[in-house]
């Protein structure tokens, strides 16, 4: 009887696995879009402007500020004892001031810099429409982030870098995601642990995203005070800002 008992657990055990493995990448990422509150809702949406702050290593902080207008465009805001960084893209192209190297005036992102802001300018992230996108997901089983069961979904950006999504079982939204990608012909790995979700018009959205080098205890965490959705915000702030008549010169 004992033995019998233990055959009937283990079944019912694998049972419950498969059924939980045989959800698809689309069933899983439709069950996703319900939870933070449905296709419609997030089309609705049209801009998004996310404030707060930067924290790194030794109390390090800044105030991030990043605006977002459907369905590619983004700038990115990073400031520091008065100084500001931008970066930014308009849908074709990318572009940075950075006067923390002394440089006031704007210039082009370099290719490594463009690739990761064009990941950053989609608007819905790339599981949302990622076959329009030109993505690639895929399931790739299951796995568990502290305690939490998670199905794992291999994303293939367009880019050709390679992300995998840990999706809550419960709620099916994205706790973490590692980042694989080649820089300078070396790979690089990073995972970013993702929380704090609060309703943004409708629509669930982060407010605490936490970063590092796979292998490295040193992290980087941004913390938004708020999100706010369908602002105004002129287009022209995302294009390059053409240099001073003269070049600046005397």
């Amino acid at each position: 009887m004992r033995n019998l008992l233990l055959i009937v657990a283990t079944s019912v055990v694998a049972a419950s696995s498969s059924a939980q493995t045989t959800l698809t990448a689309d069933d899983i990422i439709a069950r996703y879009i319900k939870t933070v509150g449905g296709a419609d809702k997030i089309q609705s949406i049209k801009t998004l402007r996310r404030t707060g702050k930067y924290i790194g290593d030794g109390g390090f902080e800044a105030i991030v500020v990043q605006e977002s207008t459907r369905p590619n465009r983004v700038r990115e805001e990073f400031t520091i004892q008065g100084m500001t960084g931008i970066n930014a893209y308009d849908g074709s192209n990318g572009w940075k001031i950075d006067p923390f190297q002394g440089k006031k005036d704007a210039e082009a992102l370099s290719e490594e810099e463009l690739r990761g802001i064009v990941e950053d300018s989609d608007f819905d992230e790339p599981l949302i429409d990622y076959k329009a996108k030109g993505n690639k997901v895929e399931v790739v089983g299951m796995d568990q982030i502290e305690g939490t069961d998670v199905y794992k979904l291999k994303v293939t950006l367009k880019s050709g870098d390679t992300r995998y999504y840990y999706m809550d079982t419960d709620s099916y939204v994205p706790i973490k995601y590692d980042t694989k990608r080649i820089i300078r012909g070396t790979p690089q790995e990073t995972e970013t642990t993702l929380g704090d979700y609060k309703q943004v018009g409708g629509w669930y959205l982060p407010f605490s995203m936490e970063t590092r080098q796979k292998g490295s205890s040193g992290s980087g965490k941004i913390a938004l005070d708020k999100i706010e959705f369908n602002v105004p915000i002129d287009t022209t702030r995302y294009s390059r800002p053409k240099p001073p008549a003269g070049g600046g010169s005397l």
